[in-house]
């Protein structure tokens, strides 16, 4: 079992900065995949930022250049360095983790509010 906690959304004003951060229950090197998706109001969720536990990142067209996706080790967290924030990067951010050998299972956070003012 896998439990996320994300933290660090909030309110900015467009062009503004927020780092998300997803705090993971378990050796964060032990699960397979993690990454960060988002959800808007009457959207489907999307994929924003993905990684590997080997490192390979990979991210939505829209965020190329703006969104950064890291790792802590030590501190079996992840993190989502969101700059150059626009109005349409509004909505709710949730943390994922895919883990396991033979069947991979996957576990969500409960999720973090990101509301850019235009």
């Amino acid at each position: 079992q896998v439990q996320l906690v994300e933290s660090g959304g909030g309110l900015v004003q467009a062009g503004g900065s927020l780092r998300l951060s997803c705090a993971a229950s378990v050796n964060i090197l032990s699960i397979n995949a993690m990454g960060w998706y988002r959800q808007a109001p009457g959207k489907q969720r999307e994929l924003v930022a993905t990684m590997t536990s080997g490192g390979t990142t990979n991210y939505a067209d829209s965020v190329k250049g703006r969104f950064t996706i890291s790792r802590d080790n030590a501190e079996n967290t992840m993190y989502l360095q969101m700059n150059s924030l626009k109005p349409e990067d509004t909505a709710v951010y949730l943390c994922h983790a895919q883990r396991g050998v033979f069947r991979l299972i996957d576990y969500w956070g409960q999720g973090t509010q990101v509301t850019v003012s235009s």
